[in-house]
């Protein structure tokens, strides 16, 4: 061997043996023990697998303690995810027992103390998802380690019970649901009492989620309960004023589960239905349907959080008092709307050609409140900048914005206008992330304009452009490190420009006068800071078609 390679593989040994780590961890149910893993010269990071927050938990009941246990944990496998229908909705997979998260913790030369902590909550409409392992063809998306390794902070995951197990609920105080809300707050508190043995700030964590884990971040920032324990939350794709996200009528889908698991449907329901066995109960959970034009998809998700009296005292508009002071970065991809549309308007695809009239009936149905005057006005505004024999570009466009602004941007605009209008110290910071999509172009299934379509987020805050760069360009790799830099910066001090990494532009607050917001993607320049996202659009939603109802009921009496 040359001195040049003998040289290099002391420097090697030396950065991997003088690598710091936890070691044995104390918490309060036990001793836990992970796996260190050496990423190069006095860096690496502590992974702890399957750690229990909560005992594993009674049907339809809300969380317990863990007992403990004695010995050296070791936690170096996965858990298994929470009991959930399969994709086909033919079986059901997963266990009871799943209440469990991961940590990943970050060292350089030292062992690291006082770091920020952010606790990941999964999407999947509340139905399915899960931070335990192989996401998809054995990619594992949550992985905390790109985050925690350039962001400097202690990365968490956890496990929440969804569907049937999760939220079914008769909307009384029998079975008032939120069960995976509150296996969400005992792993918040968990960690609060917990993060310091692993180095962590317990004053200093930040809840992150996207779509149903988005809308859960929501949640968990007005409840109550949380007072106290979180100090900032990010919302990607999903707040509470989702029409998916929550369900105003859950005695109706209680009556339809114990019809199918054969429970009476009078006041034996509930000790019935809580006497059922798990897998039996997953799998009577309604059928997530194909949409169409005249019954899009995303209004079957019926298996939501609910108004309980209890962990949301109130609809979630009244409610922004228990987000005051906490710091909340909330935004939407600019075609988020575009997986559910397809869906629901399958002529949206490449190659076919889409019929007016399928916009038409797909804002019909989002607009029924509404009644015909409201659907007139709607189709107006989402055509008025049409040409007189409209392109196939502009008819298929047109449908991804109706879908985009009803399930994801309104929502969204409405949760920041609420925070920013009760905010004490609290600030709030709004995006789009507008990066073309992987999927679009020459060759590719998508047309090409489409953008950020639901879920291209998170490959970029999980900085998998740096995990298998065969399958990204380097404009990938930007965008991600931008991604990692601003989300990591916000959780370290509460604002996304200040903190340990760099970013290409100052992102600005969003304020009651300024309504300022930021255009993410990897060819960020000045230009990226805009002013009051889609407000013609904010204005027919939340002003204009409201005031036609309220219209319309006057004229009705």
């Amino acid at each position: 061997m040359d001195l040049l390679t003998i040289l290099f593989a002391v420097v090697l040994s030396l950065g991997t043996t003088s690598a710091a780590t936890l070691g044995v961890v104390q918490t309060e149910g036990g001793r836990v023990q992970g796996k260190n893993i050496p990423l190069g010269l006095f860096r690496s990071v502590d992974v702890f697998k399957g750690i229990p927050f909560a005992a594993k938990p009674e049907i339809l009941e809300k969380p317990k303690p863990h007992p403990g246990w004695s010995g050296v944990l070791k936690a170096t496998k996965f858990a298994s995810r929470c009991m959930q229908i399969s994709v086909l909705q033919t079986s059901s997979f997963g266990s009871e027992d799943c209440l469990y998260l991961n940590i990943w913790v970050p060292h350089g030369r030292e062992v690291s103390s006082n770091l920020p902590v952010m606790i990941w909550f999964y999407g999947g409409g509340f139905m399915v998802g899960g931070s335990m392992g192989a996401n998809f063809l054995n990619n594992y998306l949550y992985s905390g380690q790109e985050i925690a390794d350039r962001g400097n902070v202690i990365v968490v995951s956890v496990g929440y019970r969804v569907g049937t197990l999760g939220f079914l609920s008769t909307g009384d105080s029998d079975l008032p649901g939120n069960y995976g809300l509150w296996d969400q707050h005992a792993s918040i508190a968990w960690v609060h009492r917990n993060i310091r043995a692993f180095g962590g700030d317990p004053e200093n964590i930040t809840l992150f989620g996207e779509s149903a884990g988005g809308a859960s971040v929501s949640f968990q920032s007005l409840t109550p309960h949380n007072k106290g324990l979180v100090r900032r939350a990010i919302s990607q794709s999903g707040v509470a004023f989702c029409p998916w996200a929550m369900n105003k009528d859950p005695h109706k889908v209680a009556l339809q589960v114990a019809e199918k698991v054969g429970c009476p449907t009078d006041d034996r329901m509930a000790a019935c239905l809580k006497s059922t066995d798990a897998k039996t109960l997953t799998m009577a959970a309604p059928r997530i349907v194909q949409g169409s034009p005249d019954a899009p998809g995303v209004l079957h998700l019926t298996l939501s959080p609910v108004v309980d009296g209890d962990f949301l005292p109130d609809q979630p508009a009244n409610l922004f008092h228990n987000s005051a002071d906490i710091d909340y970065l909330v935004g939407v991809n600019n075609h988020d709307g575009h997986l559910f549309t397809a869906q629901d308007v399958p002529s949206l695809s490449k190659d076919k050609t889409t019929p007016v009239e399928d916009i038409r009936r797909l804002l019909a149905s989002y607009t029924k409140e509404f009644g015909q005057a409201g659907l007139d006005v709607a189709f107006a505004e989402y055509t008025s900048t049409w040409e007189s024999s409209p392109s196939q570009d502009s008819i298929k466009k047109a449908g991804v914005d109706i879908g985009t602004d009803y399930i994801f941007l309104i929502p969204t605009q409405t949760a920041i206008y609420l925070h920013a209008d009760n905010s004490k110290s609290g600030r709030t910071f709004s995006y789009l992330l507008n990066e073309p999509s992987l999927m679009a172009g020459p060759g590719k299934p998508y047309n090409d304009w489409v953008g950020s379509d639901h879920a291209d987020d998170l490959q970029f805050v999980f900085g998998k452009p740096f995990v298998t760069p065969k399958a990204y360009a380097d404009r990938h790799r930007d965008l991600s490190s931008y991604m990692i830099a601003y989300w990591t910066n916000f959780a370290r001090t509460g604002n996304p420009n200040q903190g340990n990494l760099k970013v290409p532009v100052s992102w600005p607050e969003f304020t009651r006068s300024g309504h300022q917001f930021l255009e993410i993607n990897a060819k960020m320049n000045e230009s990226s800071v805009g002013q009051e996202m889609r407000l013609r659009f904010v204005r027919l939603w939340t002003s204009t078609l409201p005031s036609l109802q309220s219209d319309g009921v006057t004229h009705a009496q």
